[in-house]
């Protein structure tokens, strides 16, 4: 992994506004990396499908364009397993936590 400041660790962990949030189809509202991986565990097959498919990344394109974390986008956008992209965003979440407390 390249280096990341403590700022931009802390700004990618951050709630987005109310307008920027990703609405689940099974009806959840999500405001940050955190909920998304919670979203994701505890997501039926059903739901994950209609987000996550060959054809698009719904999930890989807001944490891309609201988020503004390209490195965890860009492996969402080639996970098409609910567990396996559940597991990459808690590591991501895990990261950018100890980034953020780090004194750098």
């Amino acid at each position: 992994m390249t280096k990341m400041a403590k700022r931009k660790a802390t700004v990618l962990l951050a709630d987005v506004p109310e307008d920027k949030r990703f609405w689940c189809a099974d009806g959840r509202a999500l405001k940050n990396l955190s909920e998304l991986g919670s979203a994701l565990d505890d997501m039926s097959a059903e739901t994950f499908a209609h987000h996550s498919s060959e054809d698009k990344n719904d999930f890989a394109i807001w944490v891309r364009d609201v988020i503004g974390d390209k490195t965890l986008a860009s492996d969402l956008g080639k996970l098409l397993d609910r567990s396996k992209a559940a597991q990459r965003v808690a590591s991501r979440v895990a990261f950018l936590t100890g980034k953020s407390k780090s004194s750098g």
